[in-house]
């Protein structure tokens, strides 16, 4: 069982790339001073934090309301997932991942970048919440055990990106605008591989049932 939530927090982590986000808030924040950008990270990934436990919460539920099948959920999740890795190999080709150009240019007219776009969809995305619903099979689901472990997953990739967004700017001027893609394109790559997983997972279960 730990290697699937170890496997789950290296699927939420390639997700949230916290390393390869820094560039992306130090973008958002430019001409700012020190204290609103620990603000807005500190802000932002408490935001997100809720938006990923809520959903942890409801998802199930959620799933079960609208009649959908976690076999088909896990073959929808990784399609989406594969886009995704797709969008971090190749960023300009669908560009789900950073904010588009009139995003941008909202966030710089906004005081307050926190909620939108930071918190959603930057760090709590359609990724994220995708893979919160892919962490564990359906006969692990309901066991309080496993939400506290999920709830341990979520907290370490947000504290990694916490320390990420607060060291934006040394991260930055240290790995540069190339590091940050490079490092991007190959997470992008390890996430294309689990995501075809989640769909040959998805497939064998409606398949064997």
């Amino acid at each position: 069982m730990i290697d699937a939530y170890l496997k789950a927090f290296m699927v939420l982590f390639v997700v949230v790339d916290p390393v390869s986000m820094a560039p992306v808030f130090m973008a958002l924040t430019h001409g700012a001073d020190a204290a609103y950008r620990k603000r807005m990270a500190v802000k932002g990934t408490l935001i997100a934090g809720g938006i990923l436990f809520f959903f942890l919460l409801i998802g199930d539920g959620l799933l079960s309301v609208l009649g959908v099948s976690l076999s088909a959920f896990r073959i929808a999740g990784g399609l989406l997932m594969f886009l995704l890795a797709v969008d971090m190999v190749f960023p300009k080709t669908l560009g789900m991942r950073s904010p588009n150009q009139v995003e941008r240019i909202e966030a710089e007219h906004r005081q307050d970048i926190s909620v939108f776009p930071l918190a959603f969809p930057l760090l709590a995305g359609p990724g994220a919440l995708t893979t919160l619903m892919l962490m564990l099979p359906a006969n692990e689901r309901g066991d309080p055990l496993h939400y506290a472990f999920v709830a341990t997953v979520i907290l370490g990739v947000l504290l990694i990106t916490l320390v990420s967004l607060l060291l934006s700017v040394r991260i930055t001027a240290w790995m540069g605008e190339t590091g940050a893609n490079l490092l991007s394109r190959l997470l992008g790559l390890v996430l294309a591989a689990l995501s075809v997983q989640f769909v040959l997972d998805g497939l064998r279960s409606v398949l064997g049932s």
